[in-house]
């Protein structure tokens, strides 16, 4: 079995995928559902906002092809139904840390 190398990208995108479900947002971007911007657990006043994480569609179309990530609703558009990690997409990270 030949090793699969992804890119830092690629990476950042199937570890978001690990988090949770990725669902399609505005401007072909996927990130998890109702996700808005978190503060650090450190941070007593709020003062840091940390951005919302998110994957571009190409992105998520290279995770797709290369079967790290598939569609939960089989039966829609790739492009409009939400998408998770496989189990080759966990495999992938525990193997690749």
């Amino acid at each position: 079995m030949t090793a699969l190398t992804l890119t830092p990208t690629q990476i950042r995108g199937l570890k978001l995928a690990k988090d949770g479900n990725l669902f399609p947002q505005e401007a072909k971007k996927w990130t998890h559902e109702n996700a808005t911007i978190t503060y650090a657990k450190t941070d007593r006043f709020k003062e840091r906002p940390q951005k919302i994480k998110f994957v571009t569609t190409t992105t998520l179309d290279e995770l797709r092809g290369m079967g790290l990530l598939r569609t939960i609703e089989a039966d829609s558009a790739p492009l409009e139904t939400p998408h998770e990690i496989t189990m080759a997409g966990k495999i992938w990270l525990l193997q690749n840390k």
